[in-house]
């Protein structure tokens, strides 16, 4: 079972770099909320909106909620849901009491509009539709927190995910079997699933479930410098690829703008980039689409291995993943949750099938032999008997009076031939 504790990967900092839902433009200046998204040039997102800004392709944010008011949600969010038992049915009404912004956080990294074309907070897949699928977290929620996720992995699938984004954990590595088939929904209806890796400022010192389930696309952090982020990130063998996780431009639910920190961040900045490579590459699937995103990521100096616990296959290039040439595989390079169930799980085996072929009748076998008394060597059989005891008896008796015999005559030859005394 899965832990109580559960963590959104995310911390916020300060408040305001905007008063509002708008943005008022600086005459002869870069708009500061754009030139505050450091990301947009130094990860090649700019250099991918030469070729798309993911039209046409779906993300599910399954989180606390995309709040209703902001400018830069509008007309992004085409659906939505809550499978918390708390929220609005659209899943638009924030849930939870401390982290009710995150949702929305973490949507206007991954396809918010701006307030103008060139002004306001803007996504990385600025075009891409948003789904809403509201979550609530501790003991607020009304429906277990597995069973949220697994029906909301569900419901996103069913109303057309192509990328899904958790940016949460629950700082285990377990997960609760329920996400087996869920995870597996997904992976069969093509879906890219990109999780955060988790924080250790928020106490999680490795990578813990969903990062650690096989197939999903787990994202460590770095600061602006492309450095692992000692506090907003942590280090597992399951990562993929890295994206900034400090100083991120967040839209709060109130249309506030807030710095904040966290792999929440970063996951979403990646299924932005995923939904870039999806409009780009339509006829790709989504084990093609994860490995041009880990192909393409530019290697870290200071990484040991490839890939590497803290950096994954580096720093996520969506300008490379976009228009690089990458061979392409046949299977998943972040492995088989289906092989892993196979193999740990113990599953009950399907009942074997009925026969389809009449049975062939044999003939009976022959009565066997009667079983036959195997003489032990150690007790004397009838042959033994009579062609060894009895007579080595015989021999014996016979041997024993001749030597009586002789004895006795040798006794009186001795006597008989002493002298007579004097």
């Amino acid at each position: 079972m899965i832990r109580p504790l559960l963590t959104l990967c995310a911390t916020a900092l300060a408040v305001v770099l905007l008063t509002g839902s708008t943005a008022v433009p600086i005459a002869a200046a870069e708009d500061p909320v754009r030139a505050a998204e450091y990301w947009l040039d130094d990860y090649g997102i700019k250099t991918a909106w030469a070729t798309t800004r993911g039209a046409g392709v779906r993300i599910a944010i399954i989180d606390t909620g995309i709040a209703r008011g902001p400018v830069e949600f509008e007309g992004a969010v085409v659906g939505g849901i809550d499978v918390s038992g708390t929220g609005a049915s659209d899943g638009r009404a924030p849930v939870g009491a401390v982290d009710s912004n995150h949702g929305s956080w973490v949507a206007s990294l991954a396809a918010a509009r701006g307030t103008g074309p060139s002004t306001g907070m803007i996504g990385v897949a600025p075009q891409a539709e948003l789904l809403s699928v509201s979550v609530g977290f501790g003991s607020s929620a009304k429906v277990p927190f597995t069973q949220q996720i697994a029906e909301a992995i569900r419901w996103s699938v069913d109303n057309g995910a192509d990328v899904i984004n958790l940016s949460l954990t629950t700082n285990t590595p377990d997960w609760d079997a329920s996400w087996d088939s869920a995870f597996l929904y997904a992976y069969e209806h093509d879906v890219v699933v990109v999780v955060a890796a988790g924080n250790r400022g928020s106490g999680t010192s490795r990578v813990g479930a969903p990062a650690t389930i096989p197939g999903v696309l787990t994202v460590a952090g770095v600061d602006p410098a492309g450095r692992a982020s000692l506090e907003a990130s942590t280090q597992g063998i399951t990562i993929g690829v890295s994206a900034p996780s400090e100083d991120l431009v967040g839209v709060s639910a109130d249309g506030r703008l807030v710095l904040w920190n966290g792999t929440s961040g970063a996951a979403p900045i990646v299924a932005g980039v995923a939904a870039l490579v999806r409009a780009a590459h339509p006829d790709l699937d989504a084990a093609n689409v994860i490995n041009r995103i880990i192909r393409t990521a530019r290697p870290v100096a200071s990484a040991r291995a490839v890939p590497d616990p803290l950096y994954g296959y580096g720093l996520v290039d969506a300008g490379a993943a976009v228009s690089a040439n990458v061979p392409a595989v046949t299977a998943n390079p972040m492995g088989s949750l289906e092989e892993w169930i196979r193999l740990y799980r113990r599953a009950e085996t399907d009942p074997e099938p009925a026969p389809t072929v009449k049975p062939v009748e044999v003939a009976p076998l022959p009565p066997s032999d009667a079983a036959r008394r195997v003489p032990t060597p150690l007790l004397p059989s009838t042959d033994t008997l009579l062609y060894g005891t009895l007579p080595l008896m015989g021999g014996s008796a016979t041997a024993i009076l001749v030597a009586l015999g002789v004895t006795a005559a040798v006794r009186r030859i001795r006597l008989a031939s002493r002298a007579p005394s004097r």
